[in-house]
């Protein structure tokens, strides 16, 4: 089997690595002259919009995947008369835009925060009345990691809110007191097959993911991240990989948004879960059956940010994933993993890596 991906990052890398397991091969487009994946695959180098690249890739492969939401939908539609393209670019729109994506949240009865499309000053104003304050004000498209929004918790920081993000199409959310954020990852391929891991949980620093434990153990939770998560599949007639990541609040879950791709929050999963979530992925866009995947103990995973030290480099505990790339702050390098036999040892493990690895000041 020929997989085409868009975006030859650490995502891209990691699919070629669980490519090369299974047997298949791999061509990537991507404008980096060395990006991360160029040693799983060809990388034809190239925009990721860029017409007879993608046209020279659909032409190569058997079927066509991505590792980034920010992918022309234009330019997956045109190849997708060639070669079939995975997940489809109808559930990428939605990714695309916060507001579309929440009305599509509300249209399948999945609990979210309210929220209130913002594009104009007034807006703005009516959207402190709607939903009070504090509130989250994001751009409708293109931010991730915590860009492109802006925290206002009073009057007073509506200026500088409106000042920092006005001119784009805007989303205004209700802040969500919450106890801690999960994500949801599954697999659904062409014959509505519909497999899931187990619910991760996460910690987020200035927006960008820090660590994830899996599995979450409340079967509870479990029960209505999944119960959402199939239904969004089925809804969006969804081939390959999804993540659902959701708030906590109590007993309950929100809805914070979907990626229509491999995750971060799932890379504990090479280590910790048959097949991982990159080989889940595969197998779902090639037409292959699913299986559900079997956890082996109990997982976590902090992620490297800025630089990779070299006492990253030195621990005798867990492992280590170097994605090959330059150093620069906040820049995602890489990623430590780490299994046990206990959810107590999981994290003890974890809390000694941290301490060890991390730079409080990238």
């Amino acid at each position: 089997m020929r997989i085409g991906i868009i975006g030859a990052g650490q995502l891209g890398q990691m699919l070629g690595y669980a490519a090369r397991d299974l047997g298949m091969q791999c061509t990537f487009v991507d404008p980096s002259s060395a990006p991360p994946a160029a040693d799983c695959g060809e990388v034809i180098q190239a925009p990721f919009d860029d017409v007879a690249a993608l046209a020279a890739l659909a032409q190569a492969v058997d079927v066509v995947t991505y590792e980034f939401e920010n992918v022309s939908v234009e330019a997956l539609e045109e190849i997708a008369g060639t070669v079939p393209v995975f997940p489809p670019p109808a559930a990428l729109q939605y990714a695309q835009d916060r507001l579309a994506e929440k009305l599509l949240f509300q249209s399948l009865g999945i609990p979210l925060p309210a929220f209130f499309a913002v594009d104009s000053r007034s807006d703005l104003d009516a959207a402190v009345a709607a939903i009070g304050l504090p509130m989250v004000l994001k751009t409708r498209r293109f931010g991730y990691d915590g860009k492109g929004q802006a925290i206002i918790r009073n009057g007073n920081e509506l200026g500088a809110a409106w000042e920092k993000l006005g001119g784009n199409a805007l989303i205004a959310e209700a802040w969500v007191n919450f106890d801690f954020e999960v994500s949801a990852i599954g697999a659904r391929n062409s014959a509505g097959q519909v497999v899931s891991f187990p619910l991760t949980q996460n910690e987020h620093t200035n927006g960008i993911l820090q660590t994830s434990r899996a599995p979450l153990e409340d079967t509870a939770l479990e029960r209505q991240a999944v119960e959402y998560l199939h239904s969004l599949l089925q809804r969006l007639e969804y081939v390959g990989v999804l993540a659902l990541e959701l708030f906590v609040a109590g007993d309950r879950l929100l809805a914070n948004e979907f990626a229509p791709r491999v995750h971060n929050s799932g890379h504990w999963t090479i280590e910790g879960a048959e097949p991982s979530q990159f080989a889940a992925h595969l197998l779902a866009i090639s037409g292959a059956d699913l299986e559900k995947p079997q956890v082996c103990g109990f997982a976590g995973m902090l992620n490297l940010l800025g630089e990779i030290p070299e006492a990253a480099r030195e621990l005798r505990a867990g492992n280590l994933h170097d994605y090959g790339k330059a150093p620069r702050p906040g820049r995602k390098l890489g990623h430590i993993t780490v299994m046990a036999g206990s959810a107590a040892e999981r994290d003890r493990q974890l809390s000694e890596i941290e301490k060890t690895v991390t730079n409080p000041t990238i």
